[in-house]
C-alpha cells in the first residue's frame, strides 16, 4: 500500500474512532449526577466510569505505548486495581472532570497521530511480552474495537436509564422511530420468546 494510501486510511480510521467517542459523550447527556455514577449491572458498570476507562486508556494505548506519557495526574492508577478504579467516578471527581479528561485525552492521541503513521511502532508494556511490540494501526484497530464495545455497553445503559436510544445525536439508526410501532415490535417478540418458552 502506498504511503498516501496509508495516510488515507489513518485519517478513515480516526474519524471512525471520533464518531464513536462523540457517541459515548452523547451517552451521557441529559442525565443526572446519580444516574451516571450508579451501578447498572451485576458487575457495576456505570456510565460515567465506563467514559473514564475509556480516557484513561486511550492516555495508555496513544501516549505510554508510543513513548509519549500524559503529564496529568491520574491517582486511580497508583497501587492495585483490585477496585477497578478507572471504572467508576469518585464523589471528588465531577461530570466536568471526567468529560475534559476524555477530551484531553483524545488531544493528546492526536499529538501521536500527527507525529506518526500506521506503520510507527511502539510498545505496550501491560501486554504479555510476545504481544508487546505494536504498530499504531493495530492500536487504533483496538482503541476501535474497545470504545465500540463499551458505546454498545452504554447504549444499553441509557436505555434502561430513560429509554433513550440511537447509535448517534443526528442518526438514531431505529428502525422503529415511532413509540408505537416500537411496543408492537417488542410485543411480537416477546409472544415468539413465550411460544418456544421450556422448549429446551
Amino acid at each position: 500500500m502506498s504511503a498516501d494510501a496509508l495516510t488515507v486510511l489513518q485519517h478513515q480510521m480516526q474519524a471512525r474512532l471520533q464518531l464513536l467517542r462523540d457517541a459515548a459523550l452523547w451517552k451521557l447527556e441529559g442525565l443526572d449526577e446519580y444516574d451516571l455514577r450508579r451501578p447498572l449491572t451485576p458487575t457495576g458498570l456505570n456510565l460515567l466510569g465506563v467514559v473514564k476507562h475509556l480516557a484513561t486508556v486511550e492516555l495508555g494505548y496513544f501516549g505510554d505505548t508510543f513513548g509519549r506519557r500524559a503529564d496529568m495526574p491520574m491517582p486511580w492508577l497508583e497501587g492495585a486495581w483490585s477496585d477497578n478504579a478507572d471504572m467508576w467516578a469518585t464523589a471528588d471527581e465531577s461530570v466536568d472532570d471526567i468529560v475534559a479528561l476524555y477530551r484531553r485525552s483524545w488531544a493528546h492521541a492526536q499529538e501521536t497521530f500527527d507525529a506518526s503513521t500506521l506503520t510507527t511502532t511502539g510498545t505496550v508494556p501491560w501486554w504479555p511480552p510476545e504481544k508487546r511490540d505494536v504498530t499504531l494501526g493495530l492500536v487504533l484497530v483496538h482503541m476501535i474495537t474497545e470504545t465500540a464495545r463499551h458505546v454498545g455497553q452504554m447504549d444499553i445503559l441509557r436505555e434502561e436509564i430513560d429509554g433513550a436510544a440511537g447509535m448517534y445525536e443526528t442518526n438514531d439508526n431505529l428502525s422503529h422511530a415511532d413509540q408505537s410501532a416500537r411496543d408492537q415490535y417488542v410485543a411480537r417478540l416477546q409472544s415468539v420468546a413465550d411460544a418456544v418458552k421450556g422448549r429446551s
